[in-house]
């Protein structure tokens, strides 16, 4: 057996046992911590502890979890997705908005701050283009530029990777984009 095949196999087995001792509780507490945070983060929430009703639907997005939350008016639908948030504190916006446009397709231009950054950014990408940083959908909130889109790079859900907006991946911004109305309530934690 190579010495590669044997480390490979170590790992596996190491983190199968830790796995088990995070289940059982026999991990020292910080390390269950962690353990636990990483499995819990993306996990189903109750709508009630954010909102008085869901009238017009209910968006939450969780920066810390990277996690969208949705919950259609009526509660019959609920639904979750990872998501890319903006790469800094500065670059963050927090608290309650709404959709206020839903977009197929969208055009994409760098803000004013973006351009600064990124002089060689194009001054505009249209909407359908392969390397439209906006995807298939966008879902405009009430703040000036921020917005709830798809993405072609994958890469990025799941990370610090956006210069303020929530991504999804492409197939889970259409989903939501068919759900949601304008005027639904958003919220930003």
């Amino acid at each position: 057996m190579s010495e590669k095949a044997l480390n490979r196999r170590a790992l596996l087995g190491g983190a199968a046992a830790l796995g088990a001792a995070a289940a059982t509780g026999a991990l020292p507490a910080m390390a269950q911590d962690v353990v636990r945070n990483n499995a819990s983060s993306f996990r189903m929430l109750d709508w009630r502890g954010y909102f008085n009703d869901t009238r017009g639907g209910a968006i939450l997005v969780d920066i810390t979890s990277r996690a969208l939350h949705y919950w259609s008016a009526d509660q019959s639908v609920y639904r979750l997705y990872p998501t890319s948030v903006p790469l800094s504190d500065d670059l963050t916006r927090l608290g309650r908005t709404e959709v206020v446009q839903k977009v197929v397709n969208p055009t994409w231009r760098p803000t004013p701050s973006m351009k600064e950054r990124n002089p060689e950014w194009p001054d505009v990408v249209e909407g359908g283009s392969p390397d439209n940083p906006l995807g298939t959908r966008a879902l405009y909130l009430s703040w000036t530029y921020y917005r709830i889109h798809g993405t072609h790079d994958t890469r990025k859900i799941g990370r610090k990777s956006s210069n303020g907006c929530i991504g999804l991946y492409n197939e889970h911004v259409e989903e939501l984009f068919e759900m949601v109305g304008v005027g639904a309530q958003v919220l930003l934690i």
